[in-house]
């Protein structure tokens, strides 16, 4: 728990969390922009993973690919909100197990996504055309990482029923 409380440390000293504390707006408006940045990651990534499991084949993943930076855009977003949202009252995140859970799941995708990328993956499935189907490789990764980002979506979900969060 030494890097939540750092973190946490870091977040006071630069000023965030007296400013979320300070201004009753920014919850609730962070909350809602975290929803679309979700929105804007898992349905651009749940397409391209169902995709890579053999539903929708008529669709070009090279066509697809090209939405993946939307995607990316949303997990942006949504660092950025739950930064804020964490600043506000970190002792509600930090020491909560569906928060860590949540990060937990969160890091994983990431790996699975550097394995993507890594292994070579991404250039055989950029490579797919409508009815191609992909490689057993690619099914696995697109099917780990819709688990794993639903995980996120239901850990975060979990955090006012889960530990000392609310």
């Amino acid at each position: 728990m030494y890097f939540v409380d750092l973190f946490s440390d870091l977040l006071n000293r630069i000023g965030l969390h007296g400013v979320v504390a300070h201004y009753a707006w920014i919850v609730p408006t962070c909350q809602t922009i975290h929803f679309f940045g979700l929105a804007l990651l898992m349905g651009f990534v749940a397409l391209f993973d169902l995709r890579m499991l053999g539903f929708g084949k008529g669709l070009s993943m090279l066509h697809l690919n090209r939405f993946l930076p939307l995607a990316a855009i949303g997990f942006a977003i949504n660092m950025i909100t739950g930064t804020i949202l964490y600043a506000g009252d970190p002792s509600m995140f930090g020491h909560n197990v569906a928060f860590g859970f949540k990060m937990l799941f969160i890091l994983l995708a990431g790996i699975n996504v550097l394995v993507f990328y890594i292994s070579g993956t991404a250039r055989t499935v950029e490579a797919l055309g409508p009815g191609d189907d992909a490689p057993l490789a690619a099914r696995v990764i697109g099917g780990t990482s819709l688990f794993l980002w639903v995980g996120v979506m239901f850990w975060g979900r979990m955090l006012p029923f889960i530990g000392n969060a609310f």
